[in-house]
């Protein structure tokens, strides 16, 4: 790009403005295969490793990275016009339509791997938060049921804080998926008010740790599955607290005590 096009202001056409907008829906990006990213270091994250079909800057980012490689992209006049078609309450200098990724689950695969299963986890910004704690804790598969919030929702982006470059999120029958890891003879972990002190259980290394719904838990239907129930006990234990920890909360301390053994 010449730097007489960085320098230029262009004002989003309707198109550009309908179609990111459109993306909003789940309809629209799983129709698309497409979701957006806002922010320098968000989209920084993704751009090595997934495609990106639209990058909308400011003048300003256009300048300081113009000597970087990088996708073409549309400079756009201001964070005011940039307001057209993000998301956030605050527009930021970077907006990027990327594709999803397409991944294929082989579940053999797995057998030498700590997994995340998430059972109709709702809050979109819960679930990119376990994506983050997921890839600080160098878990690289996340398998999520049908009714869990979708992982391309822009409040889950954001909240993935990049995560979404190195986690491979997979939405699946929950029932089927465990019909086949069974086989895999591996432990399947969940958290329960009723379950064994996390901290006195031995923990394996590989395995699945299933994590429910915010207000039902994990369903009837799964917890057939699970092998070993586990308690975050509180403390002290005889002082009346919290009814439970948000899930997302419980994944964080569930996981360093994993790592940690």
């Amino acid at each position: 790009m010449l730097i007489w096009q960085i320098l230029q202001k262009i004002m989003l056409s309707k198109n550009q403005i309908k179609n990111v907008s459109s993306l909003s829906l789940k309809k629209n990006r799983d129709e698309q295969r497409l979701f957006v990213a806002e922010g320098e270091k968000l989209v920084g994250d993704l751009l090595p490793f997934l495609v990106c079909r639209s990058l909308f800057v400011t003048k300003e980012w256009a300048m300081e990275h113009s000597k970087k490689t990088i996708p073409e992209y549309v400079v756009v006049d201001g964070l005011d016009e940039m307001k057209k078609i993000s998301f956030l309450t605050t527009p930021t200098s970077v907006l990027a339509v990327f594709e999803q990724p397409n991944l294929v689950l082989n579940v053999p695969t797995l057998n030498n791997d700590l997994i995340l299963v998430l059972d109709e986890v709702q809050n979109p910004g819960n679930l990119g938060t376990i994506l983050r704690i997921a890839d600080w804790f160098g878990i690289t598969h996340v398998i999520c049921s049908h009714t869990t919030a979708d992982v391309f929702n822009p409040k889950t982006v954001q909240a993935t804080m990049g995560a979404l470059a190195r986690v491979k999120v997979h939405y699946v029958n929950l029932l089927d998926f465990f019909d086949s890891y069974q086989a895999l003879k591996l432990p399947i972990y969940g958290t329960f008010l009723d379950g064994k002190n996390m901290y006195k259980t031995p923990l394996s290394g590989v395995g699945a740790i299933v994590f429910g719904n915010e207000g039902k838990g994990i369903s009837a239907e799964i917890e057939k599955f699970i092998s070993s129930r586990l308690f975050i006990p509180n403390y002290p234990a005889d002082l009346k607290t919290s009814e439970s920890l948000n899930v997302a909360v419980a994944t964080a301390i569930v996981c360093a005590e994993f790592r940690r053994n």
